[in-house]
């Protein structure tokens, strides 16, 4: 398709192509990465057809990285990428350990360690992690005071040493973006206000506003926080220079962007008005991905097809024309 729609802006727009589902498109199966028939990675595959076919021409893609895939694999995965035109961002994967437990620090060091010297290796500017949290834990309730401070001081710990051991300081990445998640996925950190506190901190020891906190509109609409007071914090994380990337992703369905309530709109706004918004990243989740059972368990909103006889890719791709209009409106309206 024949590029029609101009971005008017220097922020970034880019696609997480977690569509193609987790399991069988991104997830590794015993070490190795999903292919096609061809002998093709599939998440390659999928986002050379997505820049062919766009009429936006999008210039970045925030992808997963996980423990223990064969590292061939990977250096194919971000080259190929990197070979579509594309800047490549990674979201560094932690499973099996806590971070807020004392007990599993040396396991979630090293994991995040492994990512971050891929991302050194492959010359990445920006990484980020849901590694403030263990994912949907069996038996997990929320931490709340002396329990809460406990759980960010660990927080603080497992960063840090992990910027140590990566050697960041020496490295080309200029950024850690902190993505929190709404409840029932996490317990504790489970708004942007929460999110915050542990970012706060981490850069107080680190002594540079290094990490920031992502701001995923899915996850803001799903916390307990109103549109007014998430755009509160996110004005006053700009002026710390702790505002990170920007998901325009839908709230509870996590499907097409038609279904998200507002959410999207108010908050990239709110994100465009503090001059710090750099990136925006659109995000849907295929609705029978296996590895997301537990939140169809969570909240039926999961389940629901969202597509309208679209295939995902297409409904993707709606969302990226709706979010570069939404740039280009937001400049012409000077808020950008």
């Amino acid at each position: 398709m024949a590029e029609s729609i101009t971005l008017r802006t220097s922020v970034e727009l880019g696609i997480v192509p977690t569509h193609i589902k987790f399991v069988g498109g991104l997830v590794p199966e015993e070490g190795r990465l999903p292919r096609g028939e061809d002998g093709k990675l599939l998440v390659v595959t999928e986002m050379a057809h997505l820049v062919q076919k766009s009429s936006v021409k999008f210039n970045c893609v925030q992808i997963s990285v996980f423990p223990g895939v064969e590292p061939g694999d990977n250096d194919e995965m971000i080259e190929g990428l990197k070979a579509l035109g594309l800047a490549v961002h990674l979201i560094l994967m932690v499973g099996g350990a806590d971070p807020m437990n004392p007990d599993d620090e040396d396991a979630g060091v090293g994991m995040l360690v492994d990512g971050l010297t891929l991302a050194k290796q492959h010359e990445i500017t920006q990484v980020a992690s849901t590694s403030i949290e263990e994912w949907m834990k069996p038996g997990a309730t929320p931490k709340v005071g002396a329990d809460f401070d406990a759980a960010v001081a660990q927080n603080v710990k497992v960063h840090v040493r992990a910027y140590a051991e990566a050697d960041l300081a020496n490295s080309g990445i200029k950024a850690w973006h902190m993505e929190f998640l709404r409840g029932g996925e996490f317990q504790t950190f489970t708004d942007v206000g929460k999110a915050w506190s542990i970012v706060k901190a981490t850069n107080k020891a680190l002594g540079k506003a290094f990490f920031k906190v992502m701001v995923d509109a899915a996850h803001c609409g799903d916390s307990s926080l109103t549109i007014p007071e998430n755009e509160a914090v996110i004005r006053d994380m700009a002026k710390a220079g702790e505002l990170g990337m920007f998901h325009a992703s839908s709230k509870t369905t996590r499907g097409c962007l038609t279904t998200d309530d507002g959410w999207i709109g108010a908050l990239m706004a709110a994100c465009a008005k503090t001059g710090k918004l750099e990136y925006v990243f659109v995000e849907l989740f295929h609705h029978e991905d296996p590895a997301l059972e537990g939140l169809r368990k969570l909240d039926s909103g999961h389940r629901i097809d969202t597509t309208d006889g679209r295939s995902y890719s297409d409904t993707v791709l709606d969302g990226v024309e709706n979010v570069a209009h939404r740039l280009n409106n937001l400049v012409a309206r000077g808020m950008l």
